[in-house]
C-alpha cells in the first residue's frame, strides 16, 4: 500500500513538473514577456497591408474595468519594455511596475500600453523619418544607404518605409485596440514614445498625424540619424521639416538626453528642437526638456528616468 501511495506520488510529481515545463518551453518559444503586475495579451505576427507582420503585447493595468476607459501609450522597440529576459542586454524599462507606482501615488492616470515589437533587420528603414530624408538629393540619400553603419553593420537593409510604419499604426493597429479594449481613443488621450531612433519616429508620428496623437515622449533622441556628423545633412533637414510641421502647443512634447557617450551628441541638436518650440509658442505646461548628466544611451538608463515621461504625459 504504501509502494502504491509512493508511486502515485512520484507520478503526480513528475507530472506537475511536465507541466511546468510544457509552459515554460511555449512561454520561451512565444517570447511571451513576463510582467510583475498587470496583465499582458500577446500578439504573434500582427499582420498588416503595409509593413511586415510584427508583435504587440497589450498591457493591461492590474484592476481593468470594462466600464472604463482608458488613455494609451504605444512605445516602440517593444520588446525591452516589460521583459528583461527577451533582451541581450537582460534590462527592461520596467513600465509596468512604474505605472503600478505613479498611479498608486496617484500621480497619473491609469493607462494601456501597446508595446510594438521592432524588426531588427529594418529597424532603421522603419523608424527613420521619411519625409525630411526625401528632401535631401538622390545622390546623398544613395551614400547614406550604401555607408551609413554602426560597428561594421549596415544600418538601412532597404529604403526607408516609416511612412508605411506610421499608416501601420494609425489605420489598423490603433483602429483593432480601439476596439478590442476600453480606450479614450480622441487626440488628448493617445500618446507615443521610444528612445533613440523609436523617440525620432515618436516625433515624426506626432507632426505626421497630430490630430491621432497627443504627446510624444522622445527619450535619448537620436538627432544624428546615423552614427556620425561628419557630412551628415540629415540634423539640419530634420530641424527644417520641425520648422514647418511641428504642431501647434495644444500637443504635449517630452525630450530628454544624458551626458555620456553618444548622447552627448544630442545635447546642441536638442537646444535648437527646444527654440523651435519656443517660437511655436510652447510652453513648460506642454513642453519639457530634461538632462540626466551621469546618463549613457541605454536601456538601463532610460528605465531608471521612464517615470519622468510617463507623469508628464499621464498627469493627473
Amino acid at each position: 500500500m504504501d509502494l502504491t501511495l509512493n508511486n502515485m506520488f512520484c507520478k503526480t510529481i513528475i507530472f506537475i513538473f511536465y507541466m511546468q515545463f510544457i509552459l515554460w518551453s511555449n512561454n520561451l518559444i512565444a517570447q511571451i514577456p513576463l510582467v510583475a503586475c498587470g496583465t499582458i495579451n500577446h500578439i504573434e505576427h500582427f499582420k498588416s497591408k503595409y509593413i511586415s507582420a510584427h508583435t504587440i503585447d497589450v498591457w493591461l493595468p492590474q484592476i481593468y474595468n470594462h466600464k472604463r476607459n482608458y488613455p494609451v501609450l504605444y512605445l516602440h522597440d517593444g520588446r525591452s519594455i516589460f521583459d528583461s529576459t527577451l533582451v541581450g542586454e537582460r534590462q527592461e524599462w520596467k513600465v509596468d511596475e512604474t505605472i503600478a507606482r505613479l498611479v498608486s501615488e496617484n500621480k497619473i492616470y491609469d493607462c494601456i500600453v501597446v508595446a510594438i515589437w521592432n524588426d531588427p533587420t529594418y529597424r532603421f528603414s522603419e523608424y527613420f523619418p521619411q519625409r525630411p530624408f526625401e528632401t535631401l538629393a538622390d545622390s546623398i540619400q544613395n551614400n547614406i544607404y550604401s555607408t551609413a553603419k554602426y560597428n561594421n553593420y549596415r544600418l538601412f537593409n532597404s529604403r526607408i518605409y516609416s511612412d508605411n510604419y506610421l499608416l501601420f499604426i494609425t489605420q489598423e493597429l490603433k483602429p483593432y485596440i480601439d476596439s478590442a479594449y476600453s480606450t479614450k481613443s480622441n487626440r488628448r488621450n493617445t500618446f507615443i514614445a521610444g528612445s533613440s531612433l523609436g523617440g525620432m519616429i515618436s516625433l515624426y508620428a506626432i507632426c505626421e498625424y497630430p490630430k491621432i496623437f497627443g504627446g510624444a515622449a522622445c527619450l535619448s533622441t537620436h538627432w544624428p540619424g546615423i552614427f556620425t556628423l561628419v557630412d551628415n545633412p540629415f540634423p539640419k533637414t530634420m530641424l527644417d521639416y520641425l520648422q514647418t510641421h511641428l504642431p501647434k502647443r495644444k500637443h504635449k512634447f517630452y525630450f530628454d538626453f544624458g551626458g555620456k557617450g553618444i548622447d552627448t551628441t544630442y545635447k546642441t541638436f536638442q537646444k535648437m528642437v527646444d527654440e523651435i518650440g519656443k517660437l511655436k509658442n510652447y510652453t513648460a505646461k506642454n513642453w519639457l526638456t530634461l538632462e540626466f548628466p551621469d546618463a549613457d544611451h541605454s536601456i538601463r538608463a532610460w528605465k531608471k528616468r521612464i517615470e519622468f515621461p510617463l507623469e508628464f504625459l499621464l498627469k493627473k
